[in-house]
């Protein structure tokens, strides 16, 4: 008989590994999986071959990389139908790349992480790469995470900072405890979240958060691109459109909530 703990161990791993795999399109080399995973070699490698047997994933024999596979396609467009993304934000993104040039995303949190699920590229032809569908951030960091986190109640915010540079992980050097406080407090203050290059040199991005019926911060949309976009003088401007749009999804939300 299967050991309960060690089944869920291997649970958790598969789907940790399974995250990895997703952050980016063109996915992951087995070095980079271990490196991030914390596990050995040899589990890894195991678990990888188990989970294209299944076909959860391919491996690229081009680039070596490992990447999501077809049953995760069709597993995702089952789920798809309960969780409505596009046409709760699309028409939000939409609006924002329309007036800003600027190419907007949506996303959701998910833990202590938040999860890009759309993105509307803008018009303006210089644009940053940093964010893109399935790209995951620790809150509080870049600005999705930063508008989320700004608004959860102080004791999760306070759990959170007590544990920063493991929480932060990679992204803690250039995310100060301090910083990540003065961040969160402007966000309180003026309604949306500005990230000015932490995450990447010279990409910056803005966010606003959108809630649920309760209150709670479920999402955020944001907008990022080079810093010369982002001077002072237009974040007024791009948070004024932000908040409305924010505030847009959240009415649909809670009148969603209401019907049930």
């Amino acid at each position: 008989m299967t050991n309960p703990v060690q089944g869920a161990q291997v649970v958790g791993r598969v789907a940790s590994l399974l995250r990895l795999v997703g952050r980016k399109p063109e996915g992951s080399s087995i070095a980079g999986l271990v490196r991030e995973s914390g596990l050995t070699r040899p589990t890894v490698h195991r678990l990888l071959r188990s989970l294209a047997a299944e076909g959860l994933l391919d491996h690229d024999a081009r680039s070596g990389n490992w990447i999501l596979g077809p049953e995760i396609f069709l597993l995702g467009s089952v789920a798809a139908a309960r969780f409505p993304f596009e046409d709760l934000a699309r028409p939000s993104l939409r609006r924002l790349a329309e007036e800003t040039g600027e190419s907007a995303f949506y996303s959701i949190r998910r833990g202590q992480e938040t999860v890009c699920v759309l993105r509307e590229e803008g018009s303006f032809p210089v644009r940053s790469f940093v964010l893109h569908e399935g790209v995951r951030f620790p809150l509080g960091v870049a600005s999705a995470g930063t508008a989320i986190m700004a608004f959860l109640p102080d004791d999760v915010q306070d759990a959170i900072l007590s544990g920063w540079d493991h929480h932060a992980g990679s992204f803690a050097a250039g995310h100060s405890v301090d910083v990540v406080r003065r961040n969160l407090e402007r966000t309180r203050l003026h309604g949306f979240a500005v990230n000015p290059g932490l995450v990447l040199e010279g990409s910056w991005g803005m966010g606003a958060a959108v809630f649920d019926q309760l209150g709670r911060p479920v999402g955020a949309l944001s907008l990022t691109g080079i810093e010369p976009r982002f001077r002072p003088e237009r974040q007024e401007f791009l948070g004024k459109l932000l908040m409305e749009e924010a505030h847009r999804i959240t009415t649909v939300l809670t009148r969603s909530a209401g019907a049930v």
